[in-house]
């Protein structure tokens, strides 16, 4: 069974107590097997959902019910949102950030960071979205209260958790729950453009294939469609993010370009680097599986190898190479 990697959460600011603290995007490996432990940063962040958080949120319907806070809020220092649907351009230097953001080398001209940090100046900015799973702990209590009839249910109308993570699944199974969800996770989309950000990496896309059948393919290009829809109102260009299955799809996904973990290890690069004219980022967590990346399409995709924690820069056990 395939490892996958430690996903990492993290996370500012204050809401009102009415809602759960604001819920940071969880980092998820490619597969549904084995996982790395969480470690020390997995640890803290599951303690940061359980700080005070003091109010100041508007009264208003859209507050009420949008679930966790949307980070939508401009940043009047931060970069202008953006004007039109920017692409990634093949081979781009990369770094991978959703363990914390820092300030990247001078040769990296692409960074993935999460919605809830701010976009590095001078690059092209990914913006992390967790799109089809809620998180674990205070924020299922949250759903369980305004939205329970968008966590996915078996027959015995018991949530279905992605075990490993404890995480249970949004309902994409009709247009009626996806339009709702929408609702939700749209202004989350729309918060990485005001916030700056050139695209956005929906996360999960996977999720019908561990919804114990269910979801199906069908519901998960349904889905897709609405957001790469939702962000390119917003100009934001959109990721698919792993799942090489869909990959034949990606007409009615609309996506425009790929995020892809491990397709070195596994031999996938070619099937994504086709697919998107090689506007690809690579990431790769072992050693051994650099140079087969970094060789796939001729060395036209971008590439990074990254320790499995995503380790900010100046931490124990940070790892950052290109090819």
């Amino acid at each position: 069974m395939r490892d996958v990697i430690v996903r990492r959460v993290t996370g500012r600011g204050a809401v009102c107590p009415a809602t759960p603290a604001r819920t940071p995007a969880t980092r998820r490996g490619r597969y549904a097997g084995r996982r790395a432990p969480r470690g020390l940063f997995g640890r803290a962040a599951v303690a940061l959902l359980l700080l005070l958080t003091v109010c100041g949120c508007a009264s208003s319907s859209s507050s009420s019910s949008s679930g966790p806070p949307a980070d939508g809020a401009s940043r009047d220092d931060g970069p202008a949102r953006p004007e039109r649907v920017r692409l990634p351009k093949p081979g781009m230097a990369f770094d991978y950030q959703l363990g914390g953001a820092y300030r990247p080398a001078d040769r990296v001209r692409a960074v993935s960071r999460d919605r809830t940090d701010d976009p590095a100046p001078g690059r092209y900015n990914i913006c992390y979205v967790n799109a089809f799973q809620t998180q674990p702990d205070k924020a299922v209590d949250w759903w369980r209260s305004h939205h329970p009839d968008l966590l996915l249910r078996d027959e015995d109308g018991e949530l279905v958790i992605d075990e490993d993570w404890d995480e249970p699944l949004l309902d994409i199974s009709t247009a009626h729950r996806r339009t709702a969800l929408m609702k939700i996770v749209g202004p989350w989309i729309d918060g990485c453009a005001e916030d700056g950000f050139d695209a956005v990496e929906p996360d999960n896309l996977d999720s019908y294939q561990r919804s114990h059948a269910l979801l199906d393919k069908r519901d998960a290009v349904a889905f897709a469609r609405m957001l790469t829809a939702r962000a390119h109102r917003a100009h934001l260009a959109v990721a698919q993010k792993n799942t090489a299955e869909l990959l034949g799809d990606r007409s009615r996904t609309g996506f425009d370009f790929a995020v892809a973990e491990e397709c070195g290890r596994y031999d996938e690069c070619g099937q994504y680097g086709a697919a998107y004219r090689d506007r690809v980022f690579v990431i790769e967590y072992r050693q051994a599986d650099l140079a087969p990346a970094c060789e796939a399409r001729d060395g036209r995709m971008s590439v990074v190898l990254r320790d499995r924690d995503l380790r900010p820069a100046g931490a124990d056990g940070h790892v950052l190479r290109h090819c």
